[in-house]
């Protein structure tokens, strides 16, 4: 087992890089996208099918896991690699986006942000210490700061004061990290690295402003890019990665948070980003929507009633090597659990695989052309009359 942490930049094309990053619990081959386990589970698929699919990192919620079954909860069971039989890195978001998300069921103050549970209406306070603490107790391996999150389209001013905000916090998180790593030995993961938040919505100066303020603070271990994919147009969201990319440290991997569309992770990866998460592939799983290399598709429409080829040909998850589209189509029609299972295996796969792609793409020198051709191809069908 690893005794720390580490990232090392392997090989670079412009902008993007293949890297490995090292965490008590194993090493990520970047760039990774992290399937989302919200509440310690990704949702219809279990340990053995991660890492059949070769999911190495996973992301669990602070929020929804502090609200069931409780932070200490998951801790007397051992912490949250015990309890949910994940043996690899796990990654917990601190709660920032669910918690102002929850328009006219939270206040926000300088201390922190009370609200009502979106269950059962109960309140609870979340601050910066508050929530350290319940990282702490969960034990992942990287924890992210509690942040300010404003919906994409603010306006410069409501972006600085959440971005300064966010700042301030971020000194909160970092000195009750350190007391809890000194009085805390026994904690489920001991050694657990801080990550910050880059904030400033789609306004560039406060992104590098944000960006410039951490840096300053110290030498964090990475550094997550928060707030986009929050309702701002993709070209905003790819100006804001670009933004970033010369302040933040090229030494230091680097997380977009919410983030996992196809496209968005190549053009991500193209930018400089190393790792990605979103619940996109197993909810849109769910709902019958699935990946393909020609963009997406609906295993619900009357064509595939009868086609007997795989979702998608090119894929080698075990929905692709084992059932057809006309199949498929029937679990979803006749509303069988399996078809939701299944759908969400192979979303998952198509996206940590896109990920091994681009490194290889990266490491043969290719990148550039390949993710230009593979963009072009993944939005061919949207660009048929």
């Amino acid at each position: 087992m690893h005794t720390g942490f580490s990232f090392r930049v392997e090989t670079t094309q412009g902008a993007a890089r293949a890297g490995v990053f090292s965490t008590p619990h194993g090493d990520i081959a970047t760039p990774q996208f992290m399937p989302v386990g919200t509440l310690a589970s990704v949702k219809a698929l279990d340990p053995d099918d991660l890492h059949r699919l070769g999911a190495t990192m996973i992301l669990s919620n602070a929020y929804h896991l502090q609200l069931r079954p409780g932070s200490e909860a998951v801790r007397t069971m051992g912490g949250l690699h015990r309890f949910m039989g994940w043996d690899g890195p796990i990654l917990t978001d601190s709660g920032g986006f669910q918690v102002f998300s929850l328009e006219g069921l939270r206040t926000i103050g300088e201390d922190g942000v009370e609200f009502r549970s979106h269950f059962d209406g109960a309140t609870h306070q979340f601050t910066p210490e508050a929530v350290m603490r319940i990282e702490r107790n969960l034990g992942a391996d990287v924890i992210m700061q509690f942040d300010h999150v404003v919906p994409g389209q603010s306006s410069e001013d409501v972006a600085s004061d959440a971005m300064h905000r966010s700042v301030r916090w971020l000194e909160r998180c970092r000195t009750e990290f350190e007391r809890l790593r000194a009085s805390d030995p026994d904690a489920p993961t001991p050694l657990q690295a801080l990550f910050p938040i880059v904030q400033g919505g789609i306004h560039a100066g406060l992104r590098r402003d944000s960006s410039r303020l951490i840096r300053e603070m110290g030498d964090w271990e990475g550094y997550g890019i928060g707030g986009l994919s929050v309702g701002e147009a993709k070209p905003d969201m790819y100006a804001m990665i670009e933004v970033v990319h010369d302040v933040l440290p090229a030494d230091r991997p680097r997380y977009l948070m919410g983030v996992g569309f196809p496209e968005d992770l190549v053009e991500g990866v193209a930018r400089g980003v190393d790792v990605f998460d979103c619940v996109a592939p197993t909810r849109m799983g769910r709902n019958g929507a699935f990946f393909t290399a020609q963009g997406r598709r609906s295993i619900k429409n009357a064509e595939f009633r009868l086609d007997p080829q795989p979702l998608d040909a090119e894929c080698d998850c075990a929905a692709c090597t084992r059932f057809s589209r006309a199949y498929l189509r029937h679990l979803f029609v006749t509303e069988e659990i399996l078809g939701l299972r299944l759908l969400s295996l192979h979303n998952v796969h198509f996206l940590v695989a896109l990920m091994r792609q681009a490194r290889s793409a990266l490491f043969a020198g290719t990148f550039a052309g390949w993710s230009r051709d593979w963009l072009a191809r993944y939005h061919s069908r949207s660009k048929k009359p």
